[in-house]
């Protein structure tokens, strides 16, 4: 004959799920902590790609200024040989209008070496502050790529770390919500989903809820000691266990963290 299962008692069912609640807020550490890294490794991935882009565009402009420096000097010796042609011509001109014609083309020859030595100039003021720039944001990069090393290795040894600890966490977490009533683990749940502290399960302290801090009738409090039945707490919905157990489960949990 097939022996009967043994019935969960209430207050079997409160620890299991004190316990359960107790491996979900480890869960949730774990789960916080390292979906702070990637965020923080995103940043500086989009921070050292930003400054990637600014160096190629810095780049652009340098070499875009060094052509233009070309372009005027090539201009320089045009002018130049304009000069020397007009100046040529002169010696063979047949009156003062072609003479002075001639010297207009010169003198603007002259006034455009003028002005492509200036830009020139400039265009080299130019170049000497982007270098410097790139100087700057090269330095830039390899501090921030140092540091974003940095922190995918942290970020890769606390996964490596945490994801076997959250592994451990999940087993157990099933096997606490196998030993509470299934519609008492739904109940905890969708509490668990709606309080901003993740806390469904709380225990009363100098007479009142740890969930609201409403005062509680003693003979409620006198129910909620003799763990015969599931009281909520009226204010904010949470499942109510005594102090005595909410503290054996805690010091029992600690164990099993710290194993």
């Amino acid at each position: 004959m097939a022996k009967k299962k043994t019935e969960t008692t209430v207050e079997e069912k409160l620890r299991a799920l004190y316990n359960l609640q107790l491996v979900d807020m480890r869960i949730d550490e774990i789960r916080s902590v390292r979906g702070e890294l990637p965020l923080e490794v995103e940043d500086l991935e989009a921070e050292v790609a930003g400054l990637d882009k600014r160096l190629n565009n810095l780049g652009i402009e340098v070499t875009a200024y060094e052509d233009e420096i070309k372009t005027k000097k090539n201009g320089i010796e045009t002018s130049k040989e304009l000069i020397k042609k007009y100046t040529e011509q002169q010696k063979s001109v047949r009156n003062n209008r072609e003479y002075e014609s001639l010297n207009k083309e010169v003198e603007f020859q002259e006034l455009e070496i003028q002005l492509a030595e200036k830009q020139i100039k400039q265009l080299g003021a130019l170049i000497e502050q982007k270098n410097e720039t790139v100087t700057e944001t090269t330095t830039k990069i390899e501090e921030r790529k140092s540091h974003l090393q940095h922190k995918k290795d942290e970020l890769d040894a606390i996964l490596a770390e945490t994801q076997k600890e959250e592994d451990v966490l999940l087993d157990k977490s099933k096997d606490f919500a196998a030993k509470a009533d299934e519609r008492l683990v739904t109940a905890y749940q969708r509490i668990r989903s709606s309080v901003k502290n993740g806390l469904a399960i709380v225990s009363v302290e100098r007479g009142a809820s740890g969930g609201s801090f409403f005062t509680i009738p003693p003979q409620v409090q006198m129910e909620i000691a003799s763990r015969k039945k599931i009281i909520t707490d009226e204010h904010s919905g949470r499942i109510l266990v005594d102090k005595d157990l909410a503290d054996e489960q805690e010091s029992f949990m600690q164990g099993i963290f710290k194993g």
